[in-house]
């Protein structure tokens, strides 16, 4: 028989239920169209380190790429960061706080802050200190497993890469093959009808050359 899982014990429950008593209470704090948790720690993440990348804010906040991609794009929207292309790498957005954003920021610090005190003070120091020693270790693991997926979707792409630059090589290989084999049968078309032409031209002078013999013969 397949062994139960007990919630009281299961790690993911029990920080599923931290982490919502967490949200919970900085989202009374803030109150109604107010910034939600994840935004606050976007736009704290970015003012501690203005220019990251948004691969990097991945690693940083731990949230996945493409939830963090939509939250990027309506924070744009609201007016509440920046986005350019990274002087590094064409490829890669930097984000950065507007001033509108940075307003936000500091509006919410003191919110926050008391959303922060409220869990601490139902711990003592010494379980405030193991719960962050925990916390960090299971924090360096999902830092891990970003780095590791980030390595494999690399390996991926460079595949990917690698597959499409032999497949336009091989479409350009087969392109040169069909234009010099239409290049040998126009060739051979050509030949066909100058010797065509030629065959005609000495059967018409040789039918003349008859004709004439004839009629010579004729007058004698």
């Amino acid at each position: 028989m397949a062994k139960k899982v007990d919630l009281d014990q299961s790690p993911g429950h029990l920080l599923r239920r931290a982490t919502q008593f967490a949200q919970d209470l900085f989202t009374k704090e803030v109150g109604p169209g107010g910034l939600t948790a994840r935004q606050f720690a976007v736009l704290v993440t970015v003012e501690r380190d203005e220019g990251l990348s948004q691969t990097d804010l991945v690693k940083q906040t731990g949230i996945d790429r493409s939830t963090l991609a939509d939250m990027i794009s309506r924070m744009i929207s609201r007016g509440l960061l920046q986005r350019k292309r990274t002087a590094s790498d064409r490829r890669a957005n930097s984000v950065s706080l507007t001033a509108a954003g940075r307003r936000a920021l500091n509006a919410t610090m003191p919110q926050a802050v008391r959303a922060e005190k409220m869990v601490l003070d139902a711990l003592s120091p010494k379980q405030r200190e193991a719960l962050f020693e925990v916390l960090g270790v299971i924090s360096n693991l999902a830092d891990d497993a970003v780095d590791a997926v980030n390595a494999a979707t690399g390996r991926k792409t460079a595949t990917k890469k690698k597959a499409a630059a032999k497949k336009t090589a091989a479409k350009k290989t087969t392109a040169k093959k069909k234009t010099a084999a239409k290049k040998t049968t126009a060739k051979k078309t050509t030949a066909k009808k100058a010797a065509t032409k030629k065959t005609a031209a000495k059967k018409k002078t040789a039918a003349k050359k008859k004709t004439a013999a004839k009629k010579r013969t004729s007058r004698r």
